[in-house]
């Protein structure tokens, strides 16, 4: 298994990150648009905010799924015990933020937005005839309108030595959505697990995009792209004294979107929020 890298200016860009989603769940992008600068500037900012007891004036609503999640409150992911080493913010257009960190990330929400729709645009047109005619309308139109694309900035904290036997940063899981764009973390930590069960590192160098395929685009594409499994683990050394912060974009559907005959895209998120234990 080899997650491709793809210069997101090559003439056969489209082709072999497609490709490299169809055969791995992931792809990694170099030279694309997001600025660097910006994914920087936000990092530093929500360390900060996650530093602070403001935090707590933007606790998360069940309802709305918008605004901070505490680590005692955060995921356990499907199947696991422990719930995940974090805490993180949910940041939507229509949602709660702090005013002073509002310009970059709404900055970034936009163009990362942007980059995600051309990318799912990509998969569209390599997806093969026989699978592209299981679709209930073009992937492209299933994002058209929608308010569920979710920034999620994310802060695993330094370990303490404390933690519960076996947690992780975060444990196994497949994304919910489509795709996912993650701009490479300030520490590593990002596994993929391959067809053996074995877990590789995702090259994850400061600038390089992370993409990976979603439960939805699975689902609508009846397993041709595969949502792989992937986890973060608990480093070791003076990496254990360093926060973590990543910061991806998770790309949905509109709620009313016909993803199989199984599901639509409201009925699949609400299932797995509450398997997440963040929805009743």
């Amino acid at each position: 298994m080899q997650v491709k890298v793809v210069d997101y200016h090559a003439p056969d860009a489209a082709e072999q990150f497609t490709r490299s989603l169809h055969e791995t769940g992931f792809g990694v992008l170099v030279n694309h648009p997001l600025s660097q600068s910006r994914v920087e500037t936000i990092y530093r900012d929500w360390l900060a905010f996650f530093d602070s007891e403001e935090k707590h004036d933007f606790a998360f609503k069940a309802d709305t799924q918008d605004g901070y999640f505490s680590s005692e409150i955060s995921e356990t992911a499907k199947g696991s015990t422990q719930k995940d080493i974090k805490e993180y913010f949910h940041i939507y257009p229509w949602g709660r933020i702090p005013a002073f960190l509002a310009g970059d990330a709404m900055a970034y929400y936009e163009s990362a937005n942007r980059l995600a729709a051309e990318l799912l645009s990509w998969v569209e047109k390599f997806t093969p005839a026989h699978i592209a005619a299981n679709y209930s309308q073009p992937l492209s139109h299933m994002i058209d309108g929608s308010k569920k694309t979710l920034l999620r900035v994310l802060r695993y904290p330094p370990l303490t030595g404390k933690e519960p036997a076996g947690s992780l940063r975060a444990a196994p899981h497949g994304d919910i959505n489509l795709l996912t764009i993650l701009p490479a973390a300030n520490e590593p930590g990002l596994q993929v697990q391959d067809k053996n069960g074995d877990w590789l590192d995702v090259p994850c160098d400061f600038g390089m995009l992370i993409i990976n395929i979603g439960d939805m685009l699975q689902e609508a594409s009846q397993g041709y792209y595969p949502s792989t499994i992937h986890r973060v683990v608990n480093p070791s050394g003076e990496h254990a004294l360093r926060s973590r912060v990543s910061l991806p974009l998770f790309l949905h559907p509109r709620d009313e979107v016909v993803l199989s005959e199984r599901y639509t895209a409201k009925a699949y998120l609400d299932e797995r929020l509450r398997e997440l234990g963040v929805k009743a």
